[in-house]
């Protein structure tokens, strides 16, 4: 198989995991995950969220997290931000990218901003004004890009129409977001053709959630087609709270296990991750859905004392 090499993990844990959380996770704790996500070597994270603190409660500290987060180590910490007002605050903070978000359905578009596509697609001139006067890039997140739980399937020319709008506005890249586990390996090669033929500018990331359990399958048919951009979640935490259904994102340790067993080199300690992990599922006191934290790696081997001899 002819894939990448290196490729570049994007942790979306503390922003699209701890929002889907009902308890508060407070501030010293969530600042206390990033860095030690950081210290194992994760390159770039989406920290938390500009949103409004009556939308999501659970990142109201957002400015807070920036401003004591450990910024001295060289990751990208990013914030996600629906609109000026949002892009205002994340510049003030000192983010290192803005990240915007549109879906690729009007219904979930609806449902999850409460706006049509074109509206957030102009709304977003705004966001792109008040980065670039503060020396920010900015990326786009297309949701639902592979499906949506209202309409059934989105075209793949839908989605290039987006990229080459995030393109026109100056964007460094577009992450496909499979939202509610709709993608499969035919629709993931659709979809980045579709959109490398439209925004042939526009760096190209993929976003999987395992709802429908063939998430690391689409990795695979996206390491295929030579994508190096992947997000997910350490210990499979998150899911969209405005589609149906929807269940966590991939899980940062089950795919750096993927790739580094693949010889695809992400420079994550693998197994200071999976030790994050468990400390996560014991923090939001329920069980988390990544698998590496449970069954450690490959190779660790047990003594055979520990094991029962069979009898009969």
């Amino acid at each position: 198989m002819n894939h990448p090499l290196h490729a570049q993990i994007t942790e979306v844990g503390p922003r699209d995991g701890f929002q889907a959380e009902r308890d508060f996770i407070p501030t010293a704790q969530k600042i206390e995950f990033i860095n030690r996500l950081v210290d194992a070597g994760v390159p770039r994270l989406e920290a938390t969220s500009f949103v409004s603190p009556r939308a999501v409660p659970q990142l109201a500290d957002a400015a807070e997290v920036m401003r004591d987060v450990d910024r001295s180590r060289g990751a990208v910490l990013a914030a996600l931000v629906p609109n000026k007002r949002g892009a205002l605050r994340a510049a003030e903070a000192g983010v290192d990218e803005m990240v915007v978000f549109v879906s690729a359905s009007e219904s979930h578009n609806r449902k999850n901003v409460n706006r049509e596509i074109e509206e957030s697609l102009v709304g977003f001139e705004d966001v792109a004004r008040v980065a670039g006067e503060a020396g920010i890039p900015v990326s786009g997140a297309i949701s639902v890009a592979f499906g949506c739980p209202f309409e059934g399937d989105v075209a793949p020319a839908r989605v290039g129409e987006i990229a080459s709008r995030f393109q026109e506005l100056g964007f460094v890249s577009a992450s496909l977001g499979d939202t509610t586990g709709m993608a499969t390996p035919p629709l993931v090669a659709a979809s980045v053709s579709a959109v490398r033929e439209a925004a042939p500018g526009l760096g190209l990331g993929l976003h999987f959630h395992n709802t429908r359990g063939i998430g690391l399958a689409n990795v695979m048919a996206g390491l295929e087609l030579g994508v190096d951009k992947y997000e997910s979640s350490f210990g499979g935490i998150g899911g969209c709270p405005f589609a149906p259904k929807a269940t966590g994102n991939i899980c940062t340790e089950d795919l750096v296990y993927l790739l580094e067993e693949m010889g695809v080199d992400t420079g994550i300690d693998l197994r200071k991750l999976a030790a994050i992990a468990c400390d996560l599922e014991a923090a939001v006191g329920h069980e988390l859905p990544g698998q590496i934290m449970k069954a450690g790696l490959r190779l660790d081997l047990h003594s055979m004392d520990s094991v029962r001899v069979a009898e009969g």
